[in-house]
């Protein structure tokens, strides 16, 4: 079944394309700065994820529906132990990368929000929100690296 997408809905996935690529490379770029070996597979985990969700925008773009069956929501188990002081100052580089992505991943989450609404698909609705979902859980593996290394400390 060949998707006809109006020109406002071909603009919002050429803006979601362009936030995937983005994504990639930052997660790609920042699992090489990394200090912590966690934290470098987090973020190259990550960066496959993005390039799953750029491949089903393409996809889409093409006129062609995704087949979701075959992509499984995964997140990566950030619990872990609370660091020793020689890991203090690796954790101000990763930190600042972790609060890079976590605030990249807020943005990349809301612009896909909007575009679920836009859309008059219910098919490509539930595709956007797969995505949406999995970028949810990408905030939410940073934010669990960041609060087990004492990078984020909710205030109660």
């Amino acid at each position: 079944m060949a998707i006809n997408l109006t020109q406002k809905e071909r603009m919002l996935l050429e803006d979601q394309k362009n936030h995937e690529q983005v994504c990639i490379e930052k997660y790609n770029n920042y699992a090489n700065q990394a200090q912590c070996p966690q934290l470098k597979q987090l973020f190259s985990t990550y960066a496959s994820q993005e390039q799953q969700h750029l491949n089903t925008i393409n996809q889409i773009l093409s006129g062609q529906m995704p087949n979701m069956n075959n992509q499984q929501s995964q997140q990566a188990n950030t619990q872990t132990a609370q660091p020793d002081g020689n890991t203090i100052m690796n954790n101000q580089n990763d930190a600042t990368l972790c609060t890079d992505m976590l605030m990249t991943e807020k943005y990349v989450s809301g612009t896909y929000n909007t575009a679920i609404f836009e859309f008059r698909d219910k098919n490509i609705r539930q595709v956007l929100n797969h995505i949406q979902k999995e970028e949810q859980q990408h905030g939410e593996g940073i934010f669990n690296y960041m609060q087990s290394h004492g990078m984020y400390n909710v205030q109660q």
